[in-house]
């Protein structure tokens, strides 16, 4: 996965001081270690349970045939998500803050309007796979192991704050492990062979269905809450910068971090359509995540099979904590509403504990959950993309002409792919 393309700025003698010594290498090494994170907490987004539905269903339907789509959406979302921190760091505000104060007031009502909608549907995946996994370990009932989840949820958010920001993303890091640990191990034991991979990895689709799958794997893998939650991280833990010099290390900093968090995320993502397509491929009711982790304990074992529910289990645990920040840094940005964390899991925890009670197949409910976010992709990145290339706003820090026109084509292939769907869906045919 390609670093972002660079938007240069000037070297910087403050924060790159000209001692050669091992002591003052060591030293700036450490510093630049320590300014990451954010990233790997905005990663979890792109290993939620959406992610887990859309991949494990996409391998067991059509093998290898959707492991482009993952390898695009990933490289995407290595630039969306670098031009967000950027944006927080340059600005000291958040994407959704600087929304706020230039749209007027009933566009703001409805940007802000189609945004709650997309974190909704974000956090009925998240609930919805926390509470397959307490039901696959513990044989609890997907509306007691949904609220569960809310619970749990609302005690880690409860290490959200300004003066407890490096604790927070030490314990999603940990879940994060968890859930590399939990997705990669089967992999491990039973790989797919490189010619199947290389297959996977030329473009095409196979009618309708496959539209569907490949939307609602960018709509998992690009995720718009995590594109308006980034640029929030980054002022939260680093606070406003008064200084060029630091924009520029906190801006090369990001860069490594952003790469770091999201080739994590992307192997994981592609381990898990592999994982499907190696193992579950032309087995009956592998395309629901219960079915494959059955599949998956038929084939490695009992241990596999659980280590495969406790890593869905710290995917929804992880990202549902995630996702419900990034609700409130869209409300506070858009709306100038600061509501408690607590008041709002428990306002964003109704509709998913519906969901699990309705009787709705939950795979498929994660599976629609990632198509709904994918249309708000685009609300997302165009906004991102005006602000991040505005020379008044960003100064020096603005795009190059180099990421100006990836961050283009980008959200011309994200807006033709919804348009796609729309009409396939629309006409019956595929």
């Amino acid at each position: 996965m390609a670093t972002p393309p660079v938007d240069s700025p000037t070297s910087d003698p403050e924060a790159d001081p000209t001692s050669t010594d091992g002591a003052g290498r060591r030293t700036r090494r450490f510093a630049g270690v320590a300014l990451l994170g954010p990233a790997f907490v905005a990663a979890i987004a792109y290993v939620d349970p959406g992610n887990v539905a859309a991949n494990v269903t996409a391998g067991a339907r059509y093998g290898f045939l959707l492991v482009w789509v993952l390898v695009v959406a990933c490289a995407m979302a290595v630039i969306i998500q670098y031009q967000s921190a950027k944006l927080g760091i340059v600005t000291g505000k958040t994407l959704p803050a600087l929304l706020g104060e230039r749209l007027p007031r009933r566009r703001r009502l409805a940007f802000w309007g189609q945004a709650e909608i997309v974190a909704a549907a974000t956090d009925i995946a998240e609930v919805v796979g926390g509470a397959i996994a307490l039901q696959l370990l513990f044989d609890l009932p997907l509306v007691v192991g949904g609220a569960i989840v809310g619970v749990i949820s609302m005690a880690l958010l409860g290490f959200q704050s300004r003066n407890r920001q490096r604790t927070f993303e030490s314990i999603i890091a940990g879940l994060l492990l968890i859930i590399v640990v939990g997705f990669l191990a089967g992999l491990v034991i039973n790989p797919p062979s490189a010619g199947n991979v290389f297959s996977g990895l030329v473009p095409r689709l196979q009618g309708t269905d496959t539209v569907l799958l490949a939307t609602s794997m960018l709509g998992a893998t690009v995720m718009p809450h995590a594109i308006y939650l980034h640029s929030a991280l980054v002022v939260d833990r680093h606070g406003p910068s008064t200084t060029d010099a630091r924009r520029r290390r906190l801006v090369r900093a990001t860069r490594w971090d952003v790469v770091c968090a999201l080739v994590v995320a992307g192997a994981v993502n592609i381990s898990l359509l592999l994982l499907a397509a190696q193992n579950l491929q032309g087995k009956d009711g592998t395309d629901t995540i219960e079915g494959a982790q059955r599949a998956v304990g038929d084939a490695m074992g009992p241990v596999m099979a659980t280590v495969f529910a406790v890593g869905l289990l710290a995917s929804g645990l992880a990202s549902t904590s995630v996702g419900c920040y990034a609700g409130a840094s869209i409300m506070q940005g858009l709306l100038r509403i600061r509501l408690s964390m607590v008041v709002r899991r428990l306002v964003t925890l109704v509709p998913a504990l519906v969901v699990l009670g309705s009787g709705v197949d939950p795979t498929w409910a994660l599976v629609i959950s990632q198509v709904v976010l994918s249309f708000g992709i685009p609300f997302a990145i165009i906004p991102l993309g005006r602000l991040t290339r505005d020379r008044a706003l960003m100064g020096e820090f603005a795009d190059s002409r180099s990421l100006r026109g990836v961050a283009i084509a980008i959200a011309v292939v994200v807006v033709a792919l919804n348009v796609a769907l729309i009409a396939l869906t629309v006409t019956g045919t595929g």
